[in-house]
């Protein structure tokens, strides 16, 4: 079978999937940080905002929690292709496009999931830690 017939059967399992463990990690992180997003009240090391954190992390403090669940879900995301030895550079950008995926799909249900948000609360005035909008949607 050529490559990009491959690629297009594989691309509707491989986004229904991300969506499905975005879906699953947003009820983990709701039941963890309830109304508190960004860890605000969980017990965790930080590193306020400062210049490299703005440019690097989009204007937000580090958080330990965070420090470790986003290298954590793409360990993940990367442990099939490490399983079974099939990296490449056409598999890795599909990772990462993967990963991309479901960090955006992540937070977006985060907020539609989470009983004290759900869509009516999903503006810059209610989610004070994404600091960069672009319109109806946090920046980064």
């Amino acid at each position: 079978m050529p490559e990009s017939v491959r690629w297009r059967r594989m691309l509707l399992p491989t986004i229904g999937m991300v969506l499905v463990l975005a879906f699953f990690l947003a009820n983990v992180e709701i039941q963890i940080e309830g109304a508190a997003g960004w860890a605000a009240k969980l017990p965790t090391w930080r590193i306020p905002r400062n210049q490299w954190l703005d440019i690097f992390w989009g204007g937000r403090e580090l958080t330990g929690y965070h420090a470790w669940i986003f290298p954590c879900v793409a360990l993940f995301f990367h442990f099939p292709t490490i399983v079974f030895g099939l990296w490449s550079w056409r598999i890795e950008a599909r990772l990462i496009a993967s990963i991309l995926l479901f960090w955006t799909c992540e937070d977006f249900l985060w907020f539609v999931l989470n009983p004290a948000f759900g869509l009516a609360r999903f503006d810059a005035a209610n989610v004070p830690w994404h600091i960069h909008w672009w319109g109806p949607a946090p920046a980064d």
